[in-house]
Formats: structure tokens, C-alpha cells, sequence
């Protein structure tokens, strides 16, 4: 594998690699202490000894810092665990019951891949799909309505609709009365937004608002598709409480078709994960948005670790990031499958195995099911798999790891965990206490509070970073990248004087990026998108979208605001 640095790369063994990491990483905690080593392990879409197993029990143990996953769907698990605490998602095999159903900031045909055909059944039984979402997506072409929301509205919208049920007696009162706590707070929170000035907030027709509560109102058997656009931009904690709220005062549960599908991963592999071993070592907590600007100005030597991640292409405020990298007291090691950009810039790189190469145990992403990953190949050359490295590590640094292997572990190869049958909510499922938390004095953010006026930016667009169907985040788009083109709809165009196709600056105080402008109605006015995940190579300058995204965070949990930033578009100068 490469041991590189700034000038020069060479090949070396494991255990010289190794040898060379385990030092690095013990001689930075002795004279600097735990704090001076960032574990920034993600493996999002590994299995759960991979993701979950001996690197990260090393790096507990040693006491180094815990990086949260702020980056993505956090502030939504925080979100959750205040209103629906200890609640299982309901079952993506209920929707075709459902009489209605919103599909609210996710991209199914992109992100969500199976459940399609879900809801194509859902609307052959006569269901009537709604999708928010400010871009016309795949899944929004399906639907019966398309909500063209500003991004960071979703809140006031939430909230306009429970403002609405609530004028019109149409709240369940009797679901509130047994199953939700704080209604009365909520409801006054909410009692401000009427349908009109919730319409001009969130930049859409006062119809279609009217439209999304008489759906709600007629229909019971009403199931919410909530996904992590909505958490993306700084009102991301106020609209994730107020969407799930609304559901909590609607009434919306207790027969099938009804409730909120949200993560199925965490119940079909919780089994799994109460055999790994609890650590009770006192650590330090990093927002892993921030991490580029810690690292950037350090002066004292410190060693980031990363593991199934690629933040030069997928973190906020790209250009911190790269900085951090380049800081000559920062010591790099990536274990990665393959020649990132974030893999590019570091000290060391070790070959990691893919998961055709690796046992390991798996919750789906889309049903209560654990299930037995088996090899179909022996490891690749020298790559290594991640529980391999967390304990040939450990070793070195003489601590004992206590995580099972995968083989040690024994499930039936597909288990049902809950079968759709007796996963709805508040019938077979509730929360911990019993009731729904709307109001949460204690909290983070105990109520919904959004910032609020978002259509008012001039010459300025919102833009939006959207998943692909081509990759998953930066995965695979070395091979098939998306389409290198920033989206902007045609009126927007129009007052900007460009064709399609044609090259566009797209700045803001950040940074500046040049690529060919798409000109597409399928985004609403307002707002340009921009394709996640491309690489470096991707563009001009060497700058992905990214570099335009701040590392501000939103309002609960910190999470990452990838669709906060403001940009100028402007004709590109071709003569300089």
C-alpha cells in the first residue's frame, strides 16, 4: 500500500504501515493526549461488524474522541427520539394500505430505490401520493400532487398544515388526548401561519396548501415518507419536529397504511449490535461538520484517521477541509477500496476490501430484516478488511478488543425482526412512555422555531446538492459520474441571459466554480442544483460544490446545512 507525503509515495508492507500508524497514533497521544487522534469512521453502507465493530471499540477505548455523524440523517435521529422516543419506523410493506401518502424531502427513485414499487401499488389501490420536494424528481413525476417547497420551509409548512386542522376542527382529538404529550404547546406555536401567509413563506400556491389538508383531513389512513432533505438547511430540527409533530396532533396511526416510515436499519440490527461491547470510557465529542476547521489550524501534531469516508468530496466548506489535509502537523491515514481525492492527500493509504470480500451480519435499509453477509471472493491483493485492521491496530497499541467476529455470530440467514403485521404504530408499536412528545421544555430545540424569510434573495439561489441514481454519495462517480451541469429553471435563466449548455461562474463569498449551465423546469424557481458526490477532477478548478457550502450547522444536533447556501450564477469569462 502508499506511504505517501507532499513530495514523494512508495510502496510498503502491513507491518511496516501498520507499524508506522500504531507509532504515529501512540506517540500523538503521549505527548499531546487522546484529543490529538479524530477517528472519522463512517462505513455507512458496510455491515454492522464493519461499520460498528473493533476500529471503532480501538478508538473508544484509547479514549480518542467520538466524531459524531452529524453529516447526515442525525439531526432526524434527534428529531425522532424527542417526539416518537424509543418508536420503531413503520413498515415499508404497509404502504400500499395507505389511502394517502406523503413522500416529504426524499428522492425514492434515487436514495430509496425500493420503494417505488411500494407506492406504484399504493396508487393501483387507489392512493393518492403527495411529494414535497422543491425539485420535480422522479417519484414527484408519479405523484398526484408535487409541493414546489422552498428548501428550509418545511417547517413553516408543517406547521401551516396543523395551523389549518386545528381551525377546522379537524385534529384527532381523542388520539391527542391518549397518545400525545405537549398538543396545546405545539398548537399554539403553530396558531401564527395561516394558509396564506404559510404559502408566501414557503413559496407555493395557497391551494395546494388547502389541497394537503383536506387530504389530511378526509383520509386516516394518511402515512408519512420523511427523508433527510429536510434537515439539510438551519431550520433542519425545526422542520424534522414540526413534520413528525403534525403527524402526532393528525391522528395519523393505529391501522395499517397509517404512521411514519422512517429508519428500518436500527431495529433489524439492534440484535446484532447488543452483543458488541459497551465501553464505558469518558470521550471528548467532535461535530464531524467541524472537523476541517479543527485540523486546518492546528499547530501541534494530531493524526485523523478515516475509514469508509471521503470527506475532501463529501464534507462542507470543501477548501477547510483540503487544508486540514494539507497541514503538514496533521499525519493522514485512509483505509479505502479506492484512489480518492481524500485518499490522494494522505500519508498513508491501506487497501480496504469491498463487501464482496468479507463476512459480516446486515439490517436492511428498507425492512425489518437482519441478514448473514456471506464472502463471495477472498480479499483482493492486500486489501484488508476493516475488523481486520481495527485489531491488528490494537494489538500494536496493546488494547484488547472484545467485538465478535462476524462467524462468531449466529442469526438465521434472513430474519424477520417485526413482520409488517405487527409494526403499526400505536397499535403493536409506541413509544416509550406510551405517548408522542410535541412540546419538550428540556430539550435542544423544544419547540419548532424556523427562521423565517427564506423567498426574499434577490439575484441570490438557494442551491441544492441532490442525490443520484449514478452514486452513492461520492461512491462510483470516478466511473459514471452524474451530470457535471448546474440546474436552474428556465425563468431564472431567462434573467440571467444564458443558454443552455453553455459555462456559468457560480459564486458566493466562499468560493467560485465553473461548469456548464442545464437549463431544466423540474427545479423550481429559485433555487439550482447541483449534483452530490463528484470528485475533483470533476471541474475546472478543481472545486466541487462543496466549496460553496459554509460548515454552519442547523438547529438541532448540529447537523450539516448542505442546502443553506446562497450563489450567484453569471456567464463564465471564456477570454481570461
Amino acid at each position: 500500500m502508499p506511504v505517501h507525503s507532499l513530495m514523494a509515495s512508495r510502496s510498503a508492507s502491513w507491518d511496516e504501515a501498520l507499524d508506522l500508524v500504531a507509532q504515529r497514533v501512540s506517540s500523538s497521544i503521549a505527548d499531546h493526549g487522546v484529543d490529538s487522534v479524530f477517528p472519522y469512521l463512517y462505513n455507512s453502507s458496510s455491515g454492522i461488524i464493519e461499520s460498528e465493530g473493533s476500529t471503532v471499540e480501538l478508538f473508544a477505548r484509547l479514549g480518542c474522541p467520538d466524531i459524531e455523524h452529524t453529516i447526515c440523517a442525525f439531526t432526524f435521529g434527534e428529531a425522532w427520539r424527542q417526539v416518537f422516543p424509543g418508536m420503531d419506523s413503520a413498515d415499508p410493506f404497509t404502504i400500499p394500505s395507505a389511502e394517502v401518502l406523503f413522500v416529504w424531502g426524499a428522492n425514492s427513485t434515487a436514495s430509496n430505490s425500493h420503494l417505488p414499487p411500494l407506492i406504484n401499488k399504493c396508487k393501483e389501490n387507489g392512493g393518492i401520493v403527495v411529494v414535497v420536494d422543491p425539485r420535480r424528481t422522479g417519484i414527484a413525476e408519479r405523484s398526484d400532487l408535487h409541493v414546489s417547497l422552498l428548501p428550509g420551509t418545511d417547517a413553516v409548512f408543517a406547521m401551516t398544515l396543523a395551523s389549518e386542522l386545528s381551525q377546522r376542527g379537524a385534529l384527532d382529538s381523542a388520539f391527542i388526548s391518549q397518545y400525545v404529550s405537549g398538543a396545546d404547546e405545539f398548537l399554539r406555536a403553530c396558531s401564527s401561519w395561516s394558509i396564506e401567509s404559510g404559502a408566501e413563506e414557503c413559496g407555493v400556491e395557497a391551494s395546494v396548501i388547502s389541497q394537503c389538508v383536506d387530504l389530511l383531513e378526509k383520509h386516516s389512513k394518511a402515512m408519512l415518507r420523511i427523508g433527510w432533505g429536510v434537515e439539510r438547511n438551519i431550520n433542519g430540527g425545526s422542520g424534522m419536529l414540526a413534520v413528525l409533530s403534525l403527524w402526532a396532533v393528525a391522528g395519523k396511526f393505529g391501522q395499517e397504511g397509517s404512521g411514519v416510515l422512517a429508519s428500518t436499519s436500527r431495529k433489524s440490527s439492534e440484535s446484532v449490535s447488543a452483543m458488541l461491547p459497551t465501553i464505558d470510557v469518558s470521550r471528548n465529542t467532535i461535530n464531524m461538520n467541524h472537523v476541517g476547521r479543527l485540523l486546518q489550524q492546528t499547530t501541534t501534531p494530531n493524526v485523523l484517521v478515516v475509514q469508509g469516508a471521503n470527506p475532501v468530496a463529501t464534507a462542507n466548506d470543501q477548501q477547510t477541509m483540503i487544508a486540514a489535509m494539507m497541514n503538514e502537523n496533521v499525519f493522514t491515514v485512509v483505509h479505502e477500496q479506492v484512489m480518492t481525492d481524500t485518499a490522494r492527500m494522505a500519508d498513508v493509504v491501506l487497501p480496504a476490501t469491498t463487501q464482496f470480500e468479507v463476512n459480516d451480519v446486515s439490517g436492511s435499509y428498507g425492512s425489518f430484516v437482519l441478514q448473514r453477509v456471506q464472502k463471495v471472493i477472498e480479499p483482493v491483493g492486500d486489501a484488508r478488511s476493516n475488523d481486520w485492521l481495527g485489531r491488528e491496530l490494537a494489538s500494536r497499541l496493546n488494547v484488547e478488543i472484545a467485538t465478535p467476529r462476524a462467524e462468531e455470530i449466529d442469526i438465521k440467514p434472513m430474519e424477520v425482526v417485526i413482520a409488517p403485521e405487527k409494526s403499526v404504530q400505536f397499535r403493536d408499536v409506541f413509544p416509550t412512555d406510551g405517548r408522542a412528545i410535541v412540546y419538550a421544555p428540556s430539550a435542544e430545540l423544544p419547540l419548532p422555531s424556523p427562521v423565517v424569510g427564506r423567498s426574499h434573495t434577490g439575484q441570490w439561489l438557494r442551491l441544492v446538492t441532490s442525490a443520484t441514481a449514478r452514486n452513492t454519495n461520492s461512491m462510483f462517480a470516478e466511473y459514471d459520474p452524474p451530470t457535471i451541469a448546474i440546474a436552474v429553471h428556465p425563468n431564472n435563466a431567462r434573467e440571467r441571459s444564458l443558454v443552455d449548455g453553455e459555462l456559468v461562474q457560480v459564486r458566493n463569498d466562499l468560493a467560485s466554480i465553473t461548469l456548464p449551465v442545464s437549463i431544466d423546469s423540474r427545479i423550481r424557481q429559485g433555487v439550482c442544483e447541483i449534483p452530490k458526490g463528484l470528485w475533483m477532477r470533476h471541474l475546472q478548478g478543481g472545486l466541487t460544490p462543496n466549496a460553496l457550502i459554509s460548515d454552519v450547522v442547523n438547529d438541532l444536533g448540529g447537523g450539516a446545512c448542505f442546502n443553506e447556501a446562497l450563489v450567484l450564477i453569471e456567464k463564465a469569462d471564456t477570454h481570461g
